[in-house]
C-alpha cells in the first residue's frame, strides 16, 4: 500500500540507490543527474541535499567508520559527509571513458558489488565489479546495456543482477571467496512490465523490483513468481530499500527526467511492504 510521497521541495531528476544507515537514523539516496546526495532523518523528518561536481551512482557506509564509499563517474571514492572531503580509490574502467558507476550493494562478507553502464545508453559496455575490503577491485561479468540491482539471497549464496536494457534479471552462485558461478536467467520482464531497475530482498527471501516505465514495484518469490505489486504515481520507478528500527518501512525512489507533467515524478515515496527487510550491511574496508 502506498503511504504517500515524502514532503520535500526538490524532485529528483534521477533518484536512485536508497540505503538505510541505522547509526545515523538516516535514509540516504542519490540524484544521479543533478548530481546530488539526499538524506531523510527518520526521527525528525528533516530532508537534506548536497550537490556533487560529477554524477554519483550510489553511497555505502563503511563499517566502524563515519565516512562512506561512493560511486562517481570517475570511479570509486571515499567520502566524508561532515567535511566534504573526497578521496579517490580508483577508476575500474579507464579504457571505457563513456561509462559510469550505476548501482551497488554490499554482500555478507562486506564486499561491494557495483555495476557500470554507458552514460549515453548507446552501447552494451557495462560490467559488474567487486570492490574488496583491501580497496582492490575485479571484474566478474560484462556486456550489460544497463546494470542495476544488485541484491542477495538471505543466506548470501545467491547474487541477483539486472540488465535493465535487456529486461533481464540474472542469478549467480556466490562463493565465500567472492567467486561468481552458474549465471542463469532468474526473470525476464514482460513488455508491459517496463524495465527492471533497482532491487532489494526481504526477510522471507523474496525480491522486490522497481519497474522503470511501468509505475510500480513488485515482489517475486525465489522461484521468480509474482507475489505482489504496488502502483505508484510516477512512471519511472527506480529503486527501494527497507528502513527503520525493525526494517518494516520501505522507501522508493523515482525519476522526474522528461516527466515534468507528472506532479509526483522524482519523489521519494513510502509504502507499506507488509514484510520486514534484511539488516543493512556496510563495506568492510
Amino acid at each position: 500500500m502506498l503511504l504517500g510521497p515524502i514532503p520535500r521541495e526538490t524532485r529528483d531528476l534521477l533518484g536512485e540507490g536508497p540505503v538505510w544507515v541505522p547509526e545515523r537514523n538516516r535514509l540516504f539516496w542519490v540524484d544521479i543527474l543533478a548530481p546530488a546526495l539526499n538524506w531523510l532523518d527518520l526521527a525528525s523528518g528533516e530532508v537534506g541535499r548536497r550537490p556533487f561536481h560529477e554524477r554519483i551512482g550510489w553511497i555505502i557506509p563503511r563499517a566502524g567508520r563515519s565516512d562512506f564509499v561512493i560511486g562517481l563517474k570517475s570511479g570509486f571514492h571515499l567520502f566524508d559527509l561532515d567535511s566534504g572531503d573526497i578521496t579517490s580509490i580508483g577508476d575500474p574502467e579507464p579504457d571505457r571513458p563513456d561509462n559510469r558507476l550505476n548501482d551497488a550493494k554490499v554482500d555478507h562478507a562486506g564486499r561491494i558489488w557495483a555495476g557500470t553502464k554507458d552514460d549515453t545508453d548507446a552501447a552494451a559496455t557495462g560490467a559488474l565489479y567487486r570492490l574488496d575490503p583491501d580497496l582492490g577491485w575485479s571484474r566478474h561479468d560484462d556486456h550489460y546495456q544497463v546494470t542495476n540491482g544488485p541484491t542477495f539471497s538471505p543466506c548470501g549464496t545467491t547474487l541477483y543482477h539486472t540488465d535493465s536494457g535487456a529486461r533481464t534479471i540474472h542469478a549467480f552462485d556466490l562463493a565465500p571467496d567472492g567467486t561468481l558461478e552458474n549465471k542463469r536467467l532468474f526473470l525476464l520482464f514482460e513488455d508491459a512490465w517496463g524495465y527492471p531497475d533497482g532491487m532489494t530482498t526481504d526477510a522471507e527471501g523474496c525480491l522486490w523490483v522497481a519497474h522503470w516505465g511501468a509505475a510500480r514495484i513488485s515482489r517475486f518469490d525465489p522461484a521468480g513468481q509474482l507475489m505482489r505489486q504496488v502502483t505508484l504515481p510516477a512512471t519511472n520507478v527506480t529503486s527501494m530499500t527497507f528502513a527503520g528500527p525493525d526494517l518494516s518501512r520501505m522507501f522508493v525512489t523515482s525519476s522526474a527526467d522528461g516527466l515534468a507533467h507528472e506532479p509526483h515524478a522524482g519523489a521519494l515515496f513510502e509504502v507499506d511492504p507488509g514484510v520486514c527487510g534484511l539488516p543493512p550491511r556496510a563495506f568492510a574496508g
